[in-house]
């Protein structure tokens, strides 16, 4: 059995976002991403090779699919679901105070 909290030893300075699996197997890896006002670079984009659901648990972001006009608002509650090779990055994420991501990423 694991247990835990999602909001237990959080990074406090991040110069890059901060990645934590929190459970893994052959077909599902589930983690935490925290991020403090970080960002994709202008030109790179995820093109992942699995599904990935994605939750604001806390914080703020925006998050822009290829093709899209602009951002995606997420606040925390807010979820999407990715298909695999569906480009995308993170254009920006909250300053002020961390975002917390929850990401469940699948076969």
């Amino acid at each position: 059995m694991i247990d835990g909290n999602i909001f237990a030893d959080m990074p406090e300075n991040l110069p890059a976002e901060h990645f934590a699996t929190l459970l893994t197997s052959p077909h599902v890896r589930i983690e935490r991403i925290v991020s403090r006002g970080q960002a994709s670079e202008e030109d790179d984009w995820y093109d992942q090779n699995r599904a990935e659901w994605v939750m604001v648990v806390a914080g703020s972001a925006g998050l822009l699919f290829e093709g899209e006009p602009s951002p995606r608002m997420m606040k925390a509650g807010d979820y999407v679901h990715i298909p695999a090779h569906t480009k995308h990055r993170v254009a920006w994420t909250d300053a002020l105070q961390p975002t917390v991501w929850l990401a469940v990423h699948y076969r």
